[in-house]
């Protein structure tokens, strides 16, 4: 009996000791194997490893995935008008040297993202201290967003950290800034309305003197082309009229008397004071004129 026992706590104690010598890495993790406190191999590779049971030999693993930087808060920068900027920033960074990384922060992971951050915004001091605001938010931004890559990628190196990005989230004013970023941009829209306005009243009196000239024109034309043909209609009748006068002299005579009283007996109210025995009247005395009133005292 005391066999068996001995053997069952042997064979607990050998197995306690084979397990703390086996250790699995899978794909999402670096493993550091430490022996009495240095580090003696960094393992990469996923699978099973072997090492000596504690306190010999010990593990850390650290995560080789692409972490990320996302600060909630927005942090204040002076550009190179001395205006507040708010910038708002995220980093993409993994591992790449886990035994500089170790040395470096002993392997905790909230140092690790304090030193990155100290990292970034230094970077960003530096790049937006030697700009305008126009030149950070559009005119240069990926030249400043290249010049901070670098700076980051070359210090986080040092640390056993790669940059796989930085970008920058949310560039804006200060509220105090915003106010008069939006007084400016008031007066400058104001501007170029009231040019704009102005433009088009120019470009309106233009178009109408134009048109009035035209107008002038055409009226002037239209006149001259009328007064041309009635002139021309004048000289047309005028030339029937002396046909007419031509062929048959007492009838020429006799048409002209009519229109003549038409014209006169035009209006109902005129009043006429005329010897009744007058040549205006002739043909109201005689229709025949003064054919037939030579014929009449031949009849006698």
């Amino acid at each position: 009996m005391n066999r068996i026992v001995t053997f069952s706590v042997a064979a607990f104690i050998a197995l306690m000791l084979l397990s703390s010598t086996v250790f699995v890495v899978d794909q999402k993790r670096f493993a550091i194997v430490f022996a009495l406190g240095e580090v003696r191999e960094v393992i990469s590779q996923p699978g099973i490893h072997f090492k000596l049971p504690p306190p010999l030999q010990n593990v850390m693993f650290l995560d080789k995935r692409i972490l990320t930087i996302d600060t909630p808060d927005a942090d204040r920068f002076i550009t190179a008008e001395k205006k507040n900027i708010l910038v708002d920033a995220f980093v993409k960074w993994r591992i790449i040297d886990p035994r500089l990384y170790y040395v470096s922060f002993n392997g905790e992971e909230n140092r690790a993202r304090d030193r990155l951050n100290q990292i970034v915004k230094a970077a960003l001091n530096d790049e937006i201290t030697k700009r305008t605001v126009r030149e950070v938010i559009s005119g240069e931004r990926g030249k400043v967003m290249e010049a901070i890559v670098d700076k980051v990628v070359a210090e986080a190196k040092q640390i056993g950290v790669g940059i796989v990005d930085v970008r920058l989230k949310r560039v804006e004013y200060v509220e105090q800034i915003n106010t008069s970023v939006y007084e400016r941009m008031k007066a400058e829209r104001t501007r170029v309305a009231n040019e704009l306005r102005s433009t088009g009243a120019a470009e309106s009196e233009k178009i109408r003197a134009d048109a009035d000239r035209q107008r002038t024109v055409i009226l002037a034309e239209a006149f001259r082309d009328a007064e041309k043909i009635k002139g021309e209609g004048d000289a047309k009748a005028s030339e029937i009229y002396a046909g007419a006068f031509g062929k048959n002299p007492e009838f020429y005579k006799f048409y002209r008397s009519l229109e003549a009283y038409r014209t006169t007996f035009k209006n109902k109210g005129d009043v006429m004071v005329l010897d009744p025995g007058s040549e205006f009247f002739k043909y109201f005395r005689s229709p025949g004129g003064a054919a037939a009133a030579a014929a009449a005292p031949a009849k006698k």
